[in-house]
């Protein structure tokens, strides 16, 4: 039976998730987008706590869609940055590493941490 897009996303995303987690000292960067925002969180999984979050509905930004992810990777930096971290694991959540996903990306590499 064909999977359907969700379903594929699902799929990418638990296999992605069996390798990699964070800790207090390397965190797991997570990006989730829907159509119309796109949120960020630093999470450490062996607490079960987010360490800094942020999301385009935050910002006052004002342009297209992958001007805000560059914005909201800024802006997730900067908390990163105030919390004393400095490097992460990135989490793409089973989306396609294109457009605004790599956008925000670049947009936290901008910021100062490091992947």
């Amino acid at each position: 039976m064909a999977l359907n897009k969700v379903q594929k996303r699902d799929r990418i995303k638990r296999r992605v998730r069996g390798k990699i987690s964070g800790s207090a000292e390397l965190p797991r960067l997570s990006v989730y987008k829907s159509n119309k925002e796109i949120y960020a969180q630093l999470i450490d999984d062996k607490d079960g706590k987010t360490l800094a979050s942020a999301s385009s509905r935050g910002l006052n930004a004002k342009g297209t869609k992958v001007e805000i992810s560059a914005e909201v990777g800024k802006a997730i930096a900067e908390k990163a940055k105030a919390a004393g971290i400095e490097s992460i694991v990135f989490d793409r959540n089973g989306f396609v590493y294109h457009g605004r996903v790599k956008a925000l990306a670049d947009g936290a590499r901008e910021g100062g941490l490091k992947f």
